[in-house]
């Protein structure tokens, strides 16, 4: 189970790279342009998925910034959100070389943003982390679309390609 979420932890690095890539060519308008995305904006959205990473990575680790929000506002531009985003991904790729069997199948104690005491495993865990992040990629990629903009091939098939075949 270490191997998958490793993989995964490598493909989320690499999803972030090729999406961030893209957003770079936006406009400051159009990063921060209100789109309707359930966080409004693509930046806004980014933010919230550095957000739940580090929210996790905490809780995994205690280790690392704890925002209070679900929707705080990490950086100020996007410069400084690439810079935090490349930081956590080599968090996170870390925390999941740092798993073993025992630890994956154990349980975590935490507290929720909202106050909700939780107990849940750790497997399922970085399983929510990984999907979490796919799922605000795929409204950035919408996003994308409906600023008119050629939003980036994000499937997981594609980082396997290029992992297993270099060019």
């Amino acid at each position: 189970m270490k191997s998958h979420f490793i993989n995964f932890a490598n493909y989320n690095r690499w999803a972030n790279q090729t999406l961030y890539s893209s957003v770079a060519e936006l406009t400051e308008t159009e990063l921060n342009q209100d789109v309707h995305g359930f966080f409004t904006s693509i930046f806004n959205t980014l933010n919230h998925i550095l957000v739940g990473d580090l929210l996790w990575m905490n809780r995994l680790d205690e280790k690392g910034p704890k925002p209070a929000r679900l929707d705080t506002i990490l950086a100020s531009n996007f410069d400084e959100l690439v810079k935090m985003r490349t930081e956590a991904d080599e968090r996170l790729i870390s925390i999941a070389n740092a798993q073993n069997e025992e630890i994956l199948s154990s349980f975590l104690d935490y507290v929720t943003t909202g106050g909700i005491a939780c107990h849940d495993r750790v497997s399922e865990i970085m399983t929510h982390i990984f999907n979490h992040q796919t799922h605000h990629r795929g409204q950035c990629h919408h996003m994308l679309s409906q600023l008119g903009k050629e939003p980036p091939s994000l499937d997981m098939i594609y980082f396997i390609r290029e992992r297993d075949n270099p060019r």
